[in-house]
């Protein structure tokens, strides 16, 4: 079943992306069925994002074409046959498909090969190995040869990065199946509860709701890895649980938020000193997105913010500014502030990260740290962005820069082997940016920490 806006808004998108090219076409390639163990037997179906964005049908086996000098696009592919409908049920005609989204011209897939021929084709980067066998097919190229347009990227970034109004109540929806999936979390986190039972019933959640989790639940009491989807442990007293975790809605747009809880029901001292200092970076980075701002300015306020705080603990010491600059935060928050998100939770990164978050008036930052900074350009009305500042105790990390001596000057090593096994915390919200300032997108999931210990004990 497709979920489509009206098939005026396809019309309109690829109207804009034609506008700005005379010559050649540009190819977009559906993603197909992915095997999980066996042809038959594949996993959950996810549409190519800028197939979405552009032509809207969430079906393997086409390929959509929009035509810069006829000015019109295409849909190449096979109607079901009877062995299909056996298994499936009635299946819609491709026509009848391609008047949902606008599109000019219907045709089988065994033309495409003839219709490119002698034509300057435009694609995007292909991520998955078997588009990538076909567009050699199709394009008679190895693959080392399939340069993608930089062109049809920059001006694809330009047109998805700035949300219409019907995307943004999109992406609310998926915001609030997102808050369900962590006010469920919150309401059951007690010591003796498995991590994979919360796991499990908060992907049902997003399942329920939409299409599933818009990536693989991060949920664990070993938060200081980052990107941690181990769920063996059983909820103990004394420790954090960290849930990154985020919902996509059934037309496919994604929600991302973080909260970091005590099983105990109630933070130690040690853990609300920590946890007041993510708190307060990511409170002051969302309260400066405003369009004008440079999210890289962003980053730095909620670093600096950090450093603060982690000198008023005693983890950190010397000055501030040199300190931020030259990235000593960074053994405790080695990721940047945030990301655009959209269609995809990292929002078209496969289309290239410098292509979404940088561009010819800010470049990637080589210093560690700062490096990882996802978005770091000029934020304007309609983008939507993750503000996830955190706190990580690392023991590799640590080891590695306290045997280095790096920053001496600036980190209390003997006070950082003190937190070794603390964990780690994260705070994420997804922002919009309005022409005002800046909203933050779904009902408000407890964050604070006497409303994340209220919710807790309640």
């Amino acid at each position: 079943m497709n979920f489509l806006f009206a098939s005026n808004i396809y019309q309109e998108r690829r109207n804009k992306l034609s506008a700005a090219f005379s010559t050649g076409i540009a190819l977009f390639l559906s993603n197909n069925e992915s095997p999980a163990n066996y042809p038959s037997n594949t996993y959950h179906y996810r549409q190519d994002s800028n197939f979405l964005y552009f032509f809207g049908l969430s079906l393997p086996n086409i390929v959509g074409v929009i035509d810069f000098e006829q000015k019109k696009s295409l849909l190449f592919g096979n109607d079901f046959e009877i062995d299909d409908i056996i298994w499936m049920g009635d299946q819609p005609k491709l026509s009848d498909l391609a008047v949902e989204v606008a599109v000019d011209e219907v045709r089988p897939l065994s033309e495409l090969s003839s219709f490119l021929k002698n034509k300057q084709v435009h694609f995007t980067p292909p991520y998955r190995a078997d588009n990538k066998i076909e567009l050699t097919r199709l394009l008679k190229k190895n693959i080392e040869e399939l340069i993608p347009s930089t062109e049809l990227i920059k001006r694809i970034v330009a047109l998805r990065e700035i949300k219409s109004p019907e995307e943004i109540e999109q992406m609310e929806n998926a915001n609030e199946i997102g808050v369900q999936m962590h006010t469920f979390v919150m309401k059951h986190c007690k010591p003796g509860v498995s991590e994979r039972e919360l796991f499990g019933i908060a992907e049902g959640i997003a399942l329920s709701m939409g299409s599933g989790p818009s990536f693989p639940i991060i949920l664990s009491q070993n938060g200081q890895t980052l990107h941690n989807h181990n769920h063996n442990l059983i909820l103990e007293k004394g420790r954090l649980l960290v849930m990154d975790a985020g919902a996509e809605n059934v037309m496919n747009y994604c929600s991302d938020h973080t909260r970091t809880m005590p099983v105990s029901g109630t933070f130690s001292p040690m853990q609300k000193e920590i946890y007041e200092t993510v708190y307060q970076a990511n409170m002051a980075g969302i309260a400066n997105c405003k369009p004008g701002i440079q999210n890289i300015e962003n980053h730095k306020l909620a670093v600096t913010v950090l450093t603060e705080g982690l000198q008023r603990i005693g983890l950190m010491k010397g000055n501030i500014e040199e300190s931020v600059a030259l990235g000593a935060h960074a053994l405790f928050m080695p990721h940047g502030l945030g990301h655009q998100i959209g269609l995809d939770v990292h929002d078209m990164e496969d289309l290239g990260e410098n292509f979404v978050g940088y561009d010819e008036t800010i470049q990637r930052s080589k210093i560690f740290g700062w490096g990882s900074l996802r978005m770091a350009k000029t934020l304007k009305p309609g983008h939507i962005i993750s503000v996830e500042p955190g706190i990580y105790f690392i023991p590799h990390l640590i080891d590695i820069w306290k045997n280095e001596k790096r920053f001496e000057a600036f980190i209390n090593y003997d006070k950082v082997e003190t937190y070794r096994n603390f964990g780690g915390i994260r705070i994420e919200d997804c922002v919009l940016i309005t022409e005002e300032g800046h909203r933050v997108l779904g009902t408000h999931l407890p964050k604070s920490v006497s409303e994340i210990e209220n919710i807790l004990q309640s």
